[in-house]
């Protein structure tokens, strides 16, 4: 049986009732989980958050899933939300190794079946997300296709600063700063400190302030820049991905018209590529495509949900290669 771990509904706008509980993965370490409309009829969401996140964040999404009739289990990655952090500054996102997030993933899919969380089930990753979804992927992920949402393939660094975050993250581990914030990061969570106006995250105030008001009622689940260390093992990471070919399943990719975060050049050569797999650009939108404005945050989980269900009645929901299928996304 689960063990219940703290669920804070305190800062969920749009509540959709849910439970959280801990998990230990196979190296020793407790992570979080949250789990919504466990008993749904359609399938399951394994939704993997981006980099300083925390499931209670999504909870509006598993609303979104759960009216369609669809499972959601989130994660709370090791280093950030109420997982087991590993620094003296609990602030630093760290990580021993980039592949110990498949730890995770592991014991997500083991939590899933012992769940008995109804099949098939789908992924949809968000930003560190998605580099980490991909992995599983090829790792055998059981899910029937994939959505990634800016997923973090390559990181937006200026030509000039890129052999310098290379040569300072892989050097750390020798010089015994590796636990150090990496510099030009924040130290304090990103929301808490940046204005609104020109944020790189969303284009909706209210979206803003729920997620600012969250890690004020609790700041515990707030996270500040990542560690040399975890700058290395995802500069390593998104280069050994890159050179590998796209999984074999269908796959749904959205970048914000205005994403600042993630390298665009890495998302759009490897969909127009991925073969059955789609790139819907969206013009004005910032990084998190589900943290957007109404119009478009409700457009995209109606054809999220719309590629779930085509695939599961095995009407594939894609043209060509890089090219978003509106029309049949919308009629799925």
């Amino acid at each position: 049986m689960m063990q219940t771990a703290p669920f804070f509904t305190d800062c969920i706008e749009d509540f959709m009732p849910g439970r959280a509980f801990w998990a230990d993965t196979e190296d020793g370490v407790r992570i979080r989980m949250g789990g919504w409309n466990e008993t749904a009829e359609k399938g399951t969401v394994l939704l993997f958050p981006g980099r300083s996140e925390y499931i209670e964040k999504y909870a509006h999404t598993a609303g979104d899933m759960a009216r369609a009739g669809y499972a959601t289990l989130a994660v709370d990655w090791r280093g950030q939300g109420l997982a087991d952090r590993f620094l003296d500054n609990p602030l630093i996102g760290h990580v021993g190794a980039f592949s110990d997030f498949q730890h995770d993933v592991r014991a997500a899919i083991a939590a899933a079946a012992e769940l008995n969380l109804p099949k098939p089930w789908f992924l949809l990753g968000h930003s560190m997300g998605g580099c980490i979804g991909l992995r599983a992927l090829h790792n055998g992920l059981p899910v029937e296709a994939a959505v990634f949402s800016a997923p973090m393939w390559g990181l937006q660094i200026a030509p000039t600063k890129r052999p310098v975050a290379w040569a300072l993250s892989w050097s750390s581990r020798y010089l015994g700063t590796s636990e150090n914030l990496a510099p030009s990061t924040l130290e304090e969570a990103y929301v808490s400190v940046a204005p609104f106006e020109d944020n790189t995250l969303t284009t909706d105030p209210a979206m803003w302030n729920l997620m600012r008001d969250q890690l004020v009622k609790h700041p515990e689940l707030g996270l500040a820049g990542p560690s040399l260390n975890w700058l290395h093992g995802a500069l390593r990471e998104m280069l050994t991905l890159s050179r590998m070919p796209s999984p074999a399943l269908p796959c749904l990719t959205y970048l914000g018209g205005n994403e600042r975060i993630v390298a665009l050049d890495r998302i759009r050569d490897r969909m127009n590529a991925w073969p059955g797999g789609n790139l819907v650009e969206v013009p004005g939108a910032e990084h998190e495509i589900l943290m957007e404005k109404p119009e478009i945050r409700q457009r995209a989980c109606a054809e999220i949900q719309g590629f779930y269900a085509a695939v599961a009645a095995g009407k594939p929901p894609y043209g060509a290669p890089g090219r978003a299928a509106d029309h049949i996304l919308k009629s799925a």
